[in-house]
């Protein structure tokens, strides 16, 4: 077998550009095999300008994207798209040189009202950004029906219209999705009318969802599986570190995804041995920080947590740029621990199911329960009573001898 030489790695251009790009990438993280990539990048976007007849200032998105065409049309294979030239972009547009950021164009009468129906949501009413953007979902499939030759049609919107939707629609979804359905609703009905959108309120034509309170039993993993959900984190690694912390946060203080990816720096009293939590609604509460948990946050913090992190959330990316985690990858750090540990499909709110039947089996009462929690309502910790079985048989009647 013959073997080629090694290509050598031509050296990319020092310019005062390509300099200031790679202090810049590298205090964000990244690594110095991508800061080389972005580079040469630069290099070639300038040697296409100067082609072009064009100073740096003079870039715009049209551009970008012919250069992107070009490099594509050439046979390149890597390093091709708009996206790959996002971090080049970003630090254009600090220098004030790069074009700036594409804001689009709102021709769509439905994307236009629930942009101001978000708005609505997280700054009147004071909802999270990620419920305000589930009932945004469960509102698209109504705005389609409304629509007709390019025109929304809401100020005829009638009872009828409304209920024949519901009828319709929520037969096909789960309980859970169809109850946040005419949830959602309801509201968006309520703001059309508080907007002069509809001339009366619509809000009582929405039909009530039949579902059964209490119907489900909450099920949170047994202490063996909880200790091989932890065990699958390699602690001795920076992302083992930083996923342990996690999930113990998960485990033993029943916190929400939201609530662990909006943690900030500034929210633990280190001194006092408590956190701040930002639940739902934009509450702020107290919560105690038992030692061991905060052995583990902390532990991260000295050690693991990228010196270079952007923001002061406490949980960051692995990967540059090291900026806060969202909700959905702390849901994804339990769900790839779950299935090391071979446990199945286990999502984020199993283990606040988990911290609320462990208080219950050391003995804790509901409504101890519901403060760990932050229920608001002494009837959503209710259900956590159908878990303890021995306590039920003990308040349970014996059957009456002789009935059939």
């Amino acid at each position: 077998m013959v073997f080629e030489p090694k290509k050598k790695r031509r050296k990319n251009p020092v310019t005062a550009l390509s300099k200031s790009l790679e202090e810049d990438l590298r205090q964000q993280g990244y690594a110095s095999s991508t800061i080389w990539k972005q580079r040469r990048l630069l290099n070639d976007l300038i040697g296409w300008l100067q082609g072009q007849e064009l100073a740096m200032g003079d870039l715009s998105m049209a551009q970008v994207d012919r250069f992107m065409a070009e490099r594509r049309a050439a046979g390149v294979r890597k390093l091709k798209t708009r996206k790959a030239l996002g971090p080049i972009l970003d630090h254009l547009r600090g220098l004030g040189l790069g074009p700036a950021a594409e804001i689009p164009v709102e021709d769509d009468p439905a994307r236009t009202i629930l942009h101001r129906y978000r708005q609505f949501l997280t700054t009147e009413r004071g909802l999270a950004t990620v419920t305000a953007g589930r009932y945004i979902d469960c509102l698209r499939p109504f705005l389609d029906r409304r629509m007709s030759a390019g025109q929304l049609d809401l100020g005829g919107l009638t009872p009828a219209d409304v209920t024949s939707f519901v009828v319709a629609w929520c037969p096909r979804l789960n309980s859970g999705v169809a109850k946040l359905t005419v949830t959602a609703l309801r509201s968006f009905l309520g703001f059309l009318h508080l907007g002069g959108v509809t001339e009366r309120s619509l809000v009582h034509a929405v039909p009530t969802v039949a579902r059964r309170r209490l119907a489900g039993l909450p099920r949170g993993l047994e202490p063996d599986q909880v200790r091989r959900l932890l065990a699958a984190c390699d602690a001795n690694t920076a992302v083992g570190c930083r996923d342990l912390a996690i999930l113990t946060l998960l485990v033993r203080l029943g916190l929400r995804r939201g609530e662990v990816a909006g943690l900030g720096l500034d929210d633990i009293d280190w001194r006092v041995g408590t956190i701040r939590v930002r639940g739902k609604g934009n509450c702020h509460e107290q919560l105690p920080l038992p030692a061991d948990v905060g052995h583990l946050v902390a532990e991260y913090l000295t050690s693991a947590r990228p010196s270079d992190a952007l923001g002061r959330t406490v949980f960051v990316r692995h990967f540059a740029p090291h900026h806060a985690l969202g909700a959905s990858r702390v849901s994804g750090i339990v769900a790839d621990a779950a299935r090391r540990a071979d446990l199945g499909r286990v999502h984020a709110h199993r283990l606040r199911h988990t911290a609320a039947t462990e208080l219950l089996r050391a003995g804790a009462s509901l409504p101890e329960i519901g403060q760990l929690l932050r229920h608001r309502r002494i009837e959503t910790t209710a259900i956590y009573a159908k878990v303890d079985r021995d306590t039920l048989r003990l308040i349970a009647r014996p059957w009456p001898e002789g009935a059939l």
